[in-house]
């Protein structure tokens, strides 16, 4: 059975990295933007970070330009952005497609697991997916629902 460890991500250098890696960690993933009114849920994201990180919690982002072109053409840019206004320190990775024909294979895989209201398609920027520490998507949560929420539901899985 397929898990979300079976995927290898791109990091902001180009090099591949195995979500192997963090094998029997609770996650969270998300598709980013840094210039859109969801973006202080960057906020959200690094204070769900700090709390739960030492026992395992993951925050794995993934910026997305692709609603409305909101995020920054080149990577550097999106990680300064993300430091400097939201003290980022959760992994976030490089640039990715999350619907159309070259949806990342990650992101297809997790909309196949838990589809959004009406479609698997992600609608827009901060769709968030859970995943338990055996790599299963155990819930998706929409743009507008904020990190703090997702704080029941990842006590369950630490």
């Amino acid at each position: 059975m397929q898990t979300v460890y079976d995927f290898q991500v791109k990091m902001t250098n180009g090099e591949q990295k195995s979500l192997r890696e963090y094998e029997g960690k609770p996650l969270i993933i998300v598709n980013t933007a840094s210039k859109c009114g969801l973006t202080p849920q960057f906020k959200g994201l690094q204070e769900l970070y700090s709390k739960y990180n030492d026992q395992g919690l993951e925050i794995l982002g993934f910026p997305c330009d692709q609603f409305n072109n909101q995020e920054y053409a080149n990577i550097d840019e999106t990680m300064n952005f993300c430091q400097v206004n939201y003290g980022v320190t959760f992994p976030m990775f490089a640039k990715v497609d999350v619907n159309g024909n070259s949806t990342d294979p990650l992101f297809k895989y997790l909309k196949e697991q838990k589809k959004g209201l009406l479609s698997s398609r992600i609608k827009w920027n901060f769709t968030k997916f859970l995943v338990d520490g055996h790599g299963q998507v155990v819930k998706r949560y929409g743009p507008t629902i904020k990190p703090s929420i997702i704080e029941h539901d990842l006590a369950k899985l630490l």
